[in-house]
């Protein structure tokens, strides 16, 4: 896997949990620049999703299983369009407590890509 695509993911998704939790804070709820933010680490995962996907296909092959891989790169993918989609429902302080929360759980599959892989 591309480490240094894993890295810049999971420091974007990080960085994207502690604005949104800096505006959680301010009891504020996500506004546009947080969904810009949501967009640029959505296609940094997207762009994760297709490298995985192309290693695959050169036959390419991670340590603990093709499956569980795919199942961990389509979930980073889901992770903050997911939280950003229920911050659009719930448009107080806890929309942005929601897109945090999706960003340190991006982070966290980030790490567990890493693993599965082989890292």
């Amino acid at each position: 896997m591309l480490n240094a695509l894993l890295l810049v993911t999971g420091v974007a998704a990080l960085l994207l949990a502690v604005w949104c939790g800096w505006a959680a804070y301010r009891d504020q709820p996500t506004k546009d620049w947080h969904f810009i933010g949501m967009a640029v680490v959505t296609v940094l995962a997207l762009v994760q999703l297709v490298a995985g996907i192309v290693l695959l296909a050169r036959g390419e092959k991670p340590e603990q299983g093709t499956t569980i891989f795919v199942a961990y790169l389509l979930g980073a993918f889901a992770c903050v369009p997911a939280a950003g989609f229920m911050s659009l429902a719930e448009r107080t302080r806890w929309g942005s407590v929601t897109v945090a929360a999706g960003g340190v759980v991006l982070a966290v599959l980030e790490v567990r890509l890493y693993d599965i892989w082989g890292g």
